[in-house]
This record gives structure tokens, sequence and C-alpha cells, in this order.
């Protein structure tokens, strides 16, 4: 079998395209993000009367933010954005929500 060689079969084709397709590729840099728990997303850091969150870190009460908002302070407000409301009440645009005077 001296001299002998063969050929690939070239693949058989169904049907020609009517039009060519081309592919083109997004670049995008990948932004870090900082570990944050479940529903941090929609978090955001509230103003509260200092006296009130030395009280509630001390007992666990939960404190009232200028907006209103009622919770257990426990996050760090450093990782998330003020809140809009209580920015608006702090800056003297609107009266306070918190039952304080």
């Amino acid at each position: 079998m001296v001299g002998m060689t063969s050929t690939p079969q070239e693949p058989e084709r169904l049907s020609e395209p009517s039009q060519q397709t081309s592919v083109g590729v997004l670049e995008r840099e990948e932004v870090a993000q900082q570990p944050v728990e479940p529903g941090d997303h929609e978090r955001f850091s509230h103003y509260v009367r200092k006296e009130k969150i030395l009280e509630s870190a001390l007992s666990g009460e939960p404190v009232t933010a200028l907006c209103g908002k009622v919770w257990v302070p426990g996050r760090d407000p450093q990782k998330f954005p003020v809140c809009p409301a209580c920015r608006e009440i702090y800056e003297g645009l609107r009266a306070p929500q918190d039952g304080e005077d």
C-alpha cells in the first residue's frame, strides 16, 4: 500500500444559507461588588436621632427614622445610600415623621 493516500470527504450540506450572519463580541468592565445580604439592594441608610441609636443598641428596641421607617439597626450604614425622604427632612424641607418634636 505504498503511495496510496486518502483524502478527507467534504461534509454534506443540507442547504446554502440565503443570508450571511456575523457575530460580535461585547466587552464590559467587571465591577467588584461588596458582599451584601439578601434584599440589601433595596435598602437605605436612614437618619435617626443619636440618642435613639444608643438606646436601641443597649435595649434591642426598634428605632424610628426621620422618614417614619421603624426597624432595629444592625447593618453598616456606610454600605447604603441615604434615604431620599430622610435627607429631605434633614435638610428642612419636610417635618419629621418620627413622632418626636
